[in-house]
């Protein structure tokens, strides 16, 4: 196993207390070097939406356990955060959160005359992705779309 990997595991274990004592979700871990930087960030969500005093109350809690243990030999930066509205869909974890939602779809190349769609998440695997298309769409339709075909899925946003 990568050490990527490994900390983002050994993250996510730390994490299931705390978010469980706040009545938080996990969305995303990420352990990632941007240029010479190491920084573990750390998505968090809720019902309603994550405010600012949720992320440094996890961040605290977080923070405190990774001194104990002090496994991660990099100096790094702690981020807590909310995914965002329009949140890109990458891990498992986020399409099984999102079940039921609404997703914008972008292709690599244009399918039936468009390179994105927009519709409800109803399923996935390791390959495809399920969405009931609704827009222009009377029945809706079922649309399972390979996805080596899909650029991105994002979480839709309407203002």
């Amino acid at each position: 196993m990568a050490k990527k990997d490994e900390i983002e595991r050994y993250t996510e274990g730390l994490l299931e207390p705390i978010l469980d004592e706040f009545g938080f979700e996990l969305w995303d871990v990420e352990y990632v070097k941007e240029r010479d930087e190491w920084f573990l960030r750390v998505y968090i969500d809720k019902e309603g939406g994550i405010m600012i005093d949720d992320c440094v109350d996890v961040s605290r809690k977080l923070s405190d356990a990774l001194d104990v243990d002090d496994r991660i030999d990099d100096a790094y930066t702690l981020e807590v955060s909310s995914p965002g509205l329009g949140r890109k869909l990458v891990k498992d974890r986020e399409y099984t959160l999102s079940i039921g939602r609404d997703v914008d779809v972008k292709f690599y190349k244009a399918k039936d005359g468009s390179k994105e769609i927009r519709g409800k998440l109803t399923a996935f695997d390791k390959d495809t992705v399920t969405i009931e298309q609704t827009e222009g769409k009377s029945p809706p339709t079922a649309l399972t779309i390979p996805r080596s075909e899909i650029a991105t899925v994002k979480l839709s946003v309407d203002f």
